[in-house]
């Protein structure tokens, strides 16, 4: 089974899924926005990226520029700031079986999946 953390608002969100859908490949769409991961979803998904919530947190966002910026934070305040704020975790995430990657570009998936 395949999941998209998708962003629908997202243009890279929306290539990757459409990639996804042009190769035949019929992903579970999570709408992340609208149901925010948990801290256990989060750990998971790090581990599968081989990243640190540091290196998931979207640091164009305004409200990382406006509240995070220049804060030495704990990878367990990240987390925390990330299931709060969802729109500061980088987007799409794709996820088949045990393995994830990051939509960006959007043939960065693919080698998760093929």
């Amino acid at each position: 089974m395949i999941t998209i953390y998708h962003n629908p608002r997202c243009s890279k969100s929306r290539q990757t899924l459409e990639l996804l859908n042009s190769r035949g490949i019929q992903a579970d769409i999570r709408l992340y926005l609208e149901q925010p991961l948990d801290a256990d979803e989060l750990l998971d998904l790090l581990a599968m990226l081989n990243m640190t919530a540091d290196q998931l947190v979207r640091k164009s966002e305004q409200y990382f520029k406006d509240n995070l910026r220049g804060k030495a934070l704990a990878q367990d305040q990240l987390i925390q700031a990330m299931i709060e704020n969802p729109k500061l975790i980088e987007r799409p995430i794709v996820v088949a079986g045990d393995k994830a990657a990051i939509g960006r570009p959007p043939e960065a998936v693919l080698e998760i999946i093929e």
